[in-house]
């Protein structure tokens, strides 16, 4: 997943990279195809920033090249859809809905993404240039359940990156929400990402 953007993540070490914008704009009034697909995170719902504001991108078919590293393979034969998110200094996110209709098959591939995070972990660590540490933070009761991970990095370039990374489910859809920044496991906001995530899985249907 996770190359390095202007947020100060890695680049061809592919450590999560969060970033670009604008604002999504608005379905067609009464396209009933529209109105079945699965919700986004408004930009006002992500973790507050001490000093700037976020901004939205428009929603946008496929898998971000973010997540390519590290979900890449779990992904390759559903339908999911984007939107990325930015503030103006060192953070973004991004969030990615995973349409399967078949909540035994959403099962199984949110289980597969949790999975995918700590294994992605274990490879960035194993690379002579980068030290990568994983945290667990947990299940959450929302919907089919959802679940939090941290992980932060530091290169031997100096550079240090953390990183808030979950899974949710509801139904037969499966959505993932990423954040990152500059900095350690002390910077990430962790309360207001599960409640981000919270928000997520709720407002899909």
């Amino acid at each position: 997943m996770f190359k390095r953007t202007r947020a100060g993540t890695l680049a061809a070490l592919a450590v999560v990279g969060l970033t670009a914008g604008a604002a999504l704009s608005a379905a067609p009034a009464g396209a009933a195809t529209k109105a079945s697909a699965p919700k986004f995170l408004a930009a006002s719902e992500l973790p507050p920033h001490p000093s700037s504001s976020w901004t939205a991108a428009r929603v946008t078919g496929g898998v971000p090249e973010e997540m390519q590293y590290c979900f890449g393979d779990s992904l390759l034969a559903y339908d999911s859809r984007y939107r990325t998110f930015r503030t103006d200094l060192d953070t973004g996110a991004q969030q990615l809905n995973i349409t399967v209709r078949d909540s035994a098959k959403a099962k199984a591939l949110a289980a597969r993404l949790d999975k995918d995070v700590k294994r992605c972990v274990a490879r960035m660590d194993a690379d002579p240039d980068i030290k990568a540490a994983y945290k667990s933070y947990g299940s959450l009761p929302v919907e089919e359940g959802a679940r939090v991970h941290g992980f932060a990095t530091r290169a031997s370039w100096g550079a240090m990156d953390i990183h808030l990374v979950s899974v949710g489910r509801d139904g037969g859809t499966v959505t993932v929400v990423q954040w990152g920044q500059m900095g350690g496991f002390a910077d990430a906001p962790v309360k207001a990402f599960k409640k981000t995530t919270t928000t997520a899985v709720n407002k899909l249907h």
